[in-house]
């Protein structure tokens, strides 16, 4: 039994040693190349590609990057250090441009409402200095709330695209 559990054993240990293949080509500069995957072989050398069977070759695994292909960018696979993709970006600036939109909107609206108030005002006659200040100074506060608005959201873009440099994401994400 003993001698039994001895020879298993020593089979066990053999079995990783098995023959492998290997290409070679030389290509026009007169490099001579290996490898031991055909795939990896250009289709221009293919048909001058040289097979050689080795034996009692164990195949390792490649390393983890080769320098034939370079490792992929992060813009390239859509996503910034941490992972997160254009949509992840996009939802994050949404409602801050949304904000910026509508409160320049309301500012634009309010604006020309106090243009027109004024003209007829002063159309009817009704322009007492005590009346324009009390609309001037109205206008003014609401301006001041929306420009107070678009400051925080222009503030919040810019803390955005900052986060979005550091995380090396893609800056049109947040266009």
């Amino acid at each position: 039994m003993r001698s039994f559990l001895i020879f298993l054993i020593l089979f066990i240990l053999t079995l990783p040693a098995y023959g492998a293949t290997i290409y070679k080509w030389v290509d026009k500069n007169g490099v001579v190349n290996f490898t031991d995957d055909y795939e990896k072989v250009p289709p221009l050398y293919r048909n001058q590609v040289q097979e050689e069977e080795r034996e009692e070759v164990q195949k390792l695994p490649p390393p983890p990057t080769s320098p034939q292909t370079p490792p992929p960018k992060e813009e390239e696979t859509g996503k910034d250090i941490y992972g997160r993709d254009e949509a992840w970006w996009q939802d994050r600036v949404r409602p801050w441009k949304e904000q910026l939109k509508d409160t320049n909107e309301n500012l634009e609206k309010a604006q020309k409402k106090f243009a027109e108030k004024t003209v007829e005002m002063g159309r009817k006659g009704l322009v007492s200095r005590a009346r324009y200040q009390a609309e001037a100074e109205k206008y003014n506060e609401e301006k001041m709330k929306y420009e107070a608005q678009i400051a925080e959201a222009n503030e919040m873009l810019e803390k955005f695209s900052k986060e979005a440099q550091e995380a090396k994401a893609n800056p049109d994400w947040l266009k």
